[in-house]
């Protein structure tokens, strides 16, 4: 999830390649009303949207209707309380944009591998 649509792409793109099945959403709304009806392994959300839901609301409101649901939370500031919180409800991993092939598959291998 993301509100840039080249970021999307990006993510997209990258995840691909390493042979994940990618479904993505344009904002927070998009994406909890996609996984009322669907499932993920795992959610990537970015932390700041605009308009709309940030990806710690977004999280919030998925883990109301799918509790453990494993994400993790992408940005390209600084961590700051909003991560913190969200890494408090369950979000498994913060990672830092731009970020590397390399880099987001293994913040996404450990969290899949994680309980």
């Amino acid at each position: 999830m993301d509100d840039i649509e080249q970021q999307r792409k990006i993510a997209s793109e990258i995840l691909k390649s390493l042979n994940y099945l990618v479904v993505t959403a344009a904002s927070g709304e998009e994406a909890v009303a996609y996984l009322k009806s669907s499932s993920a392994d795992l959610v990537l959300l970015d932390m700041i949207m605009d308009p709309g839901m940030d990806g710690l609301e977004t999280y919030r409101r998925i883990i109301h209707d799918q509790p453990g649901q494993k994400a993790v939370i992408a940005s390209g500031y600084a961590e700051n309380i909003r991560v913190e919180e969200a890494i408090r409800l369950g979000v498994g991993k913060y990672i830092r944009k731009p970020y590397s092939i390399k880099n987001l598959g293994e913040v996404i291998k450990q969290v899949l591998a994680s309980r």
